[in-house]
């Protein structure tokens, strides 16, 4: 099996660049590619995705047990040829600056993947040495087989390099990216993933992958990344029921911020999924027996979303039918009375949560954390915990206090969210596969409310 993790010595290297034009350069070859995405983000897998076209996946080992991530790699590699993990931030950046945990140096241990460094030389000639020997020596348990070097002014500026990082480091650079290309890598702005699904950046794709075919060592690169088929003792994606309920999903432009596993998940535990767009001013299906409303981008979509009278009667004839719903982030804003956006304009959505959700200047919060369950939780009861990560833009300006759980980052613990009977919804967006009975207790409170 051919593997391996892209990591960069630090946030902005151009990982993501990188990892995308490789994925589009091995797919000419003919090969059939699957991606990672270490950490929570939505965004990259994404990229993946439209480059691939196979969902790509999160793996992240402070969300969940190493055997879990072995799992997750093992399951989705099936059938292609070969699997890039895409790394997040620094090689060794995880959620603790003593340990590796939750980094990608981690990832790539648990899951043993050989490891291409990406390294900016950038106005630096041998230092570039002193760099990869920095990340060899912190630890010996990553395998670190290659270097490909970024931001390089010239041909002869990278055999400088190269020939500086062998010397030294004992470890081949197979090619390099040049300074100031004129392919960069797309912003991150909030109407991208329509684009990629609309397929609307193939061009910058297939130009991405002759731009990296040109400097990088293809060959060289596939015949270093030999890695082990993975073994599990058993899967927490293993069929547990048969189907027994059905879970509205909304999913389009507004809302589409979802786990592969989390969908998984609810259907190894006996879960149709029925998928349905809000933005479309669909109904919720009426053989559902549970609502999944996830995250997104609702404020890019308020005036259309205050003008779907049909799909916001149907939500809240759902919820006054007593049947379970559970929303995240993007999902719990358009569950509230209105968006309020930067310009101050206020549009009405659902109406099922008391309170109003602002949009901010800035980013308000941003960082994983553990979810503590609360009485009467449907999806996590007092005395569970799952994980997740919490990233948004706008505040709860919210009416009475009623937490649906209590969440710890690094830094501090607060009651987040909203419970009240049937509902579930808060920022937090959890990972199932931190603990999968979250999954199972969705399905049975659906089965429950027949």
């Amino acid at each position: 099996m051919k593997r391996f993790v892209i990591a960069g010595t630090n946030s902005g290297v151009g990982k993501t660049t990188l990892t995308i034009g490789l994925m589009a350069a091995l797919q000419k070859k003919g090969l059939r590619v699957q991606g990672f995405k270490c950490g929570p983000d939505y965004i990259d897998p994404s990229f993946h995705k439209a480059v691939t076209g196979r969902p790509s996946r999160n793996i992240d080992s402070f969300m969940f047990e190493a055997d879990v991530v072995r799992d997750i790699v093992r399951r989705a590699t099936q059938g292609s040829d070969i699997g890039i993990i895409e790394g997040v931030m620094g090689f060794y950046d995880g959620k603790d600056p003593l340990s590796d945990v939750g980094s990608t140096a981690d990832i790539a241990v648990i899951t043993e993947t050989p490891v291409v460094l990406v390294v900016n030389c950038g106005a630096m000639a041998r230092s570039a040495a002193a760099i990869v020997k920095g990340f060899q020596l912190l630890s010996d348990k990553p395998n670190i087989v290659a270097v490909i070097a970024n931001q390089v002014g010239s041909a002869s500026h990278f055999n400088i390099v190269k020939t500086a990082i062998e010397a030294e480091c004992d470890v081949p650079v197979i090619g390099y990216l040049k300074k100031n290309s004129e392919l960069h890598m797309p912003s991150r702005h909030l109407g991208l993933i329509p684009a990629l699904e609309r397929g609307e950046m193939q061009g910058y794709f297939d130009d991405l992958a002759a731009l990296v075919t040109d400097t990088i060592d293809i060959d060289a690169l596939l015949a270093l990344t030999e890695a082990p088929e993975l073994t599990v003792p058993t899967s927490i994606f293993d069929e547990k029921k048969a189907a027994c309920c059905t879970i509205a999903v909304a999913h389009d432009a507004a809302f589409n911020f979802y786990y592969e596993e989390n969908i998984e998940l609810l259907q190894a535990n006996g879960a149709n999924i029925a998928y349905f767009s809000p933005l479309a001013n669909e109904e919720v299906p009426a053989e559902a027996d549970g609502l999944y409303i996830g995250g997104g981008f609702p404020e890019e979509f308020a005036n259309i979303l205050a003008t779907t009278t049909q799909a916001k009667e149907s939500i809240r004839s759902f919820i006054a039918a007593d049947k379970p719903v559970f929303a995240e982030c993007g999902g719990f804003m358009y569950l509230t009375e209105a968006i309020e956006t930067l310009d101050g304009a206020h549009f009405d959505m659902v109406g099922a949560i008391p309170g109003v959700t602002k949009m901010q200047g800035k980013r308000v919060a941003l960082g994983y954390r553990e979810i503590f369950g609360k009485k009467d939780n449907f999806l996590l009861d007092e005395g569970m915990l799952a994980k997740g990560h919490e990233f948004h833009y706008s505040t709860y300006e919210q009416g009475p206090e009623q937490f649906a759980y209590d969440t710890k980052s690094r830094f501090k613990a607060k009651g987040e969210g909203y419970m009240q009977g049937n509902i579930v919804a808060g920022y937090t967006h959890f990972h199932f596969a931190s603990n999968p009975e979250v999954a199972a207790r969705f399905v049975r409170a659906c089965v429950k409310g027949e």
